[in-house]
């Protein structure tokens, strides 16, 4: 049986990946609302950590695992690593003897538990001291309540992490208030929506990025940029002999990695490297999701009538996020590439017979399931085939980062 399963990011104050918080949406059709809590932890447990493997998933982070107080109470999170494992506790957990004598051996075994949608009343202090990171929704809780709780939490050892930041105000404001951690998609939007010159170095790469992706681009013309550019080659040898492929044997030379992969797919390699370069001085997570949306876009029209389409839905899940790497509107980036007129309605004003992937994919991250349900069912494409295509994904993107 499959899981969906989605995963949202959690960054340092230095915007740096901190960990993963994973989140279980169902079997079959996306029937959450079908699922008590207890079966939703103990099924993304096993469908992560004893069937597809945690570190595809995590890409060896943290994880922080909602627990009810019914899995505390059976000591459920001591069956899984606490290297790990964060032990997220709900927020309707009730604190009683019980449940802190649980928490409390899980502490002194090394366990790192979280207080999830924290609001303080008097009865939780048993739990905030033996928490290690204390998880406050940033955008539903007053400003007024945030500086009260974290006046309370203050005497406290505890690490503050804000929840559903979307914006790059929201992050500098929960920075400011003297929160570590931070939950959101705020990294994937544009710091500035105005124009901006780009580096003397992001031109160079830029007017290379415009020509590789013209498919007149010749095999030649891309063995020249590789072999010139010691770190390219570096990372080419390092993608061709990664896990992905699952080679026998270890290709050496950058000519045997070039015939292995082809005009089409080292094109694809040159794109994303000059892509990774260009967002040098955004967080790693940024391209990670970009190299995700990109396989997960076409894989698919793989399995659409977009078959033929799929090396251009790539290049879309790509770009749909380059406008935050060069905090530059999108329209201005799409006017200087030479892609096609799909993408770029597709990207520039969210039109189009590609749209419908972009929207599936966006979707997904944020699991919002009817989203993701109907930019599916517009492409004709089984839902149950997510997944997978979620999966290796994830795969493609661990391989190439």
């Amino acid at each position: 049986m499959d899981f969906y399963i989605a995963r949202q990011p959690i960054f340092t104050v230095h915007k740096r990946l901190f960990a993963y918080e994973l989140l279980y949406r169902g079997t079959d059709v996306f029937n959450l609302g079908n699922v008590s809590g207890d079966r939703a932890t103990t099924s993304l447990l096993a469908s992560t950590y004893l069937t597809e493997g945690i570190d595809i998933i995590s890409n060896s982070k943290p994880c922080f695992v909602n627990f009810t107080e019914e899995l505390l109470l059976k000591n459920t999170p001591a069956s899984f690593p606490k290297s790990t494992l964060v032990i997220e506790i709900l927020e309707d957990v009730r604190p009683t003897r019980e449940v802190i004598a649980v928490c409390r051996e899980l502490s002194k075994e090394g366990y790192k538990i979280a207080l999830d949608d924290f609001i303080y009343h008097k009865s939780l202090e048993p739990l905030i001291n033996l928490a290690d990171i204390i998880k406050i929704d940033f955008r539903l809780t007053p400003v007024d309540t945030i500086h009260q709780t974290l006046q309370r939490l203050s005497k406290h050892r505890v690490k503050l992490l804000a929840e559903k930041v979307e914006t790059h105000y929201e992050f500098a404001k929960a920075a400011k208030l003297g929160f570590s951690y931070f939950q959101g998609f705020f990294f994937s939007k544009p710091e500035k929506i105005l124009i901006k010159e780009l580096a003397g170095a992001q031109v160079t790469l830029y007017n290379l990025l415009a020509e590789i992706t013209q498919a007149k681009t010749t095999i030649e013309r891309l063995y020249d940029i590789i072999s010139r550019d010691v770190a390219i080659s570096y990372k080419l040898l390092r993608f061709i002999n990664s896990a992905y492929f699952y080679r026998l044997q270890e290709v050496k030379t950058v000519k045997h990695a070039i015939a292995y992969l082809g005009k089409e797919e080292l094109r694809r390699f040159v794109i994303l490297i000059i892509v990774s370069e260009l967002a040098i001085d955004k967080p790693d997570e940024l391209v990670r999701l970009s190299l995700i949306r990109a396989k997960f876009c076409e894989l698919l029209a793989l399995q659409s009538q977009f078959k033929e389409s799929s090396s251009e839905l790539f290049l879309m899940g790509l770009f749909s996020l380059i406008d935050s790497m060069l905090d530059t509107k999108m329209n201005s980036i799409m006017d200087k590439l030479p892609i096609s007129k799909e993408i770029k309605k597709a990207l520039s004003s969210q039109t189009g017979d590609f749209i419908p992937f972009l929207e599936a994919v966006v979707a997904y991250e944020k699991a919002d399931i009817e989203s993701c349900t109907d930019a599916v069912n517009q492409i004709n494409i089984d839902v149950k085939l997510l997944p997978g295509i979620y999966l290796d994904s994830l795969r493609y993107a661990n391989a190439l980062t």
